[in-house]
């Protein structure tokens, strides 16, 4: 079943913008192992917490990528930039949706003409 991984990143003191920086570069590699999309996003109220999110369509797919050869130097890199352990959990995707170009927005309903006021 197709499904997203949360990994949870929580970097280490004054290593917050490196780390985001570093994780958005890693989280592309995905693509080449099967991964439809990814995202990655840090807390406005955490600038710490850094929450990287890739889809895939089966967990084989998401192993190949977390132990492929450039995650393992991505980790390697940057270990002392992020906190131990590293959280990821699978989820499974049951319901998703986004506007797009083959998704158009629905037209504004015209306006109702403005009723006659009586003996006008």
């Amino acid at each position: 079943m197709a499904g997203v991984v949360h990994i949870q990143w929580y970097a280490t003191i004054l290593r917050q913008d490196a780390l985001a920086a570093e994780v958005s570069l890693a989280a592309r590699t995905s693509l080449r192992y099967g991964a439809s999309q990814y995202s990655v996003h840090r807390s406005d109220d955490d600038r710490y917490r850094i929450l990287q999110m890739v889809w895939f369509a089966n967990k084989a797919d998401w192993y190949r990528y977390w132990d492929s050869p450039e995650m393992i130097e991505f980790r390697r890199r940057n270990s002392g930039h992020y906190q131990i352990p590293i959280a990821y959990v699978w989820h499974d995707e049951l319901a998703a949706g986004s506007l797009g170009p083959e998704v158009p927005l629905e037209a504004e309903p015209a306006p109702e003409p403005e009723p006659q006021a009586a003996g006008s």
